[in-house]
């Protein structure tokens, strides 16, 4: 358990340390219309689909609610080819 703990902290160094970002992978925003408004998503590459989020939403939205449409909408864009 120790030796995955370790693991799994010296991959996550890395990664930071090698300057990882996901700039590169973002998609153009796009603008969903919702029950409470629009919210404006940043996708990412299709397989990359769980750091798909909201970059702003109605104030009567949730930012978890908000993330989970631009997450659906990422896969119904992966899952369309």
């Amino acid at each position: 358990m120790k030796k995955t703990i370790a693991i799994t902290v010296a991959a996550t160094a890395v990664l930071i340390s090698s300057g990882c970002s996901r700039a590169q992978y973002e998609t153009e925003p796009v603008v969903l219309q919702s029950a409470q408004g629009p919210v404006t998503c940043q996708l990412y590459t299709k397989e990359r689909v769980l750091w798909d989020q909201a970059i702003s939403h109605p104030e009567s939205m949730t930012r978890e609610a908000a993330d989970q449409i631009c997450q659906a909408e990422g896969q119904r864009m992966k899952d369309a080819g």
